[in-house]
């Protein structure tokens, strides 16, 4: 028989500013380097610098808007709860929604990531191989994450380590070769193909895409229930994650496309969903590939251990608040986790890396995370001034980013999930009007 997992029917304390940081690394540094730079970079050509930037800077306001709904509203559950707390049911439940589709989606990138590095460094590509590889590791790490979340946090340490290591070791060797190539491949700095006002569009559509590779912030707000002290930590754990990954990413978007150039980078990810390897193996240092596709591996593995967690904990407050079966809030007592809510977002991760395509599963998740985080940008600017810690221009600014930037994906993602979006608020209002209990 299960129990919650304290007196109070809460999530145990247990994460500090390490752990806080290091989950926040874990969710970002993954699929967002590995896979979504190439990705982007077919896209917006060389201005995926730029996008990355303008990408970086919405993110940032968007993590200041969460920090500070989670340090005045520390529970489980991210801008759901804070939809609800500070806007309405409508768009708590909106958000709940949005977010469960968009980080499906994106973990469901991270499976496919996953198998294409790992069967790159078997020696092979077969798509059918990949998607098959990807859904073996999501049930694997769904049984990881079930476990309890102090388990999980050792293991994304490690993760974390190996994979920044090789990722400055790619850099640092991909520099001098981008100083003596000159910069030709970052020339014409807007995409050809989309001349005028197109370009434009080009860098908008990358930075859309480059959004999500930033959102791993969002992992320490679900988690505040088991943060120690929320108001101290959450903040300054997003700054130094935020910080730490602009850096990284800038400088592996400027090693792609320096080195391969823009359209080549963009089509390895395309052909493999390994972009980074094939830009290891274009430098010609013997061990960089295998050691870039070891730390793919270890990170696509990261990402997938974060994003079920976080899932799992938004699942985890729309049970308890009716919006999900009951069943998912239960909690058990020994590992102080939500074991079925654990499970249901794997088997739902397993089954959407069925599609096989990184750039529409990575699409789909850009356009319904940046409607998840306009929310969380509204709620924000409804703060009251005893509980906030940042001016409101800030949400201001993110919020105007997120919608500014959600419909420059492709028209088919976004009709999809908005489409998805009003399914799921009418079952809202069937659930809670139509049919009260």
């Amino acid at each position: 028989m299960e129990e919650t997992g304290t007196a109070s029917g809460g999530l145990r304390r247990e994460v500090g500013l390490a752990g806080a940081s290091l989950l926040g690394l874990g969710s970002m540094v993954g699929t967002g380097v590995f896979v979504s730079i190439g990705i982007a970079a077919g896209v917006a050509g060389p201005s995926l610098i730029a996008a990355t930037l303008l990408a970086a800077l919405v993110a940032t306001a968007n993590g200041l808007s969460s920090a500070q709904l989670a340090a005045a509203h520390p529970v489980s559950g991210g801008t759901y709860e804070y939809g609800y707390l500070w806007l309405s049911p409508a768009f708590g439940f909106a958000a709940g929604w949005m977010f469960l589709l968009a980080k499906s989606a994106s973990a469901a990138t991270a499976a496919l990531g996953f198998g294409g590095y790992f069967l790159d460094m078997a020696g092979f590509q077969s798509a059918g191989w990949r998607v098959a590889t990807g859904v073996i590791a999501t049930l694997a790490i769904t049984a990881f994450v079930a476990g309890g979340i102090r388990r999980s946090n050792r293991g994304n340490a490690v993760i974390v380590g190996l994979t920044l290591g090789a990722l400055l070791a790619l850099v640092a060797f991909s520099i001098p070769i981008v100083v003596s190539q000159g910069l030709d491949n970052f020339s014409p700095f807007l995409p050809e193909r989309a001349a005028g006002s197109g370009g434009y569009a080009a860098l908008l559509h990358g930075a859309a895409l480059m959004f999500v590779a930033f959102t791993g912030y969002g992992r320490i707000a679900t988690l505040a229930e088991e943060v120690r002290d929320p108001g101290r930590i959450i903040p300054p754990a997003v700054i130094v994650t935020m910080g730490i990954v602009t850096v990284l990413y800038l400088g592996v978007a400027f090693a792609g496309v320096g080195v391969l150039g823009a359209t080549e980078f963009g089509l390895s990810a395309a052909r493999t969903a390994a972009p980074l390897e094939a830009l290891a193996a274009a430098l010609g240092v013997g061990w960089l590939p295998l050691v870039i596709a070891l730390a793919a591996i270890t990170a696509m593995l990261g990402v997938l251990l974060n994003l079920v967690l976080g899932l799992s904990r938004v699942l985890l407050a729309m049970a308890r608040r009716g919006d999900a079966p009951a069943l998912f809030r239960r909690i058990g007592h020994a590992k102080s986790s939500p074991v079925r809510a654990v499970w249901a977002c794997g088997l739902g991760v397993a089954a959407l890396a069925l599609i096989g395509d990184v750039r529409t599963t990575w699409s789909f998740s850009a356009f319904t995370v940046l409607l998840y985080y306009g929310i969380t940008n509204m709620a924000a600017l409804r703060l009251p001034p005893e509980k906030r810690l940042f001016q409101r221009w800030i949400p201001a600014f993110g919020l105007v980013g997120c919608l500014g930037l959600a419909f420059w994906v492709e028209s088919t993602i976004w009709i999809v999930g908005s489409a998805l979006l009003a399914l799921g608020l009418a079952g809202h209002v069937i659930r809670h009007r139509l049919l009260p209990t």
